[in-house]
């Protein structure tokens, strides 16, 4: 099932912009604290370093992903999750736009 709002959440309005554009996202603070990143990843190939675990969520489009210490590429659609461990790191490889909601901790 694909996450299709957060309610009773504010946003930063700033942009997170990364890798030339090519990652462009808004960080989430729910009411309870939770804070969560939601955006876009461009046609592109992408290494992602996490300091907290992480869980990213595909909202729509869809992506090729290799986890830190893993020789296989795994592919992510809409309502796909994958979990990165904390201190890690993960690729990405992106052919459409890949929208994305990154569930911290």
């Amino acid at each position: 099932m694909v996450t299709e709002q957060l309610q009773g959440a504010s946003v930063a309005s700033k942009a997170n912009v990364f890798f030339d554009g090519k990652c462009v996202s808004h960080t989430v603070v729910l009411a309870n604290g939770e804070k969560k990143s939601v955006g876009v990843v461009l046609p592109s190939h992408l290494t992602f370093n996490t300091a907290a675990p992480e869980v990213m969520e595909c909202v729509a489009g869809a992506c090729e992903y290799k986890l830190a210490g893993s020789d296989i590429w795994q592919h992510a659609g809409p309502g796909d999750k994958f979990n990165v461990g904390e201190n890690s790191s993960f690729e990405i490889k992106v052919s459409e736009a890949y929208h994305y909601i990154c569930h911290f901790g």
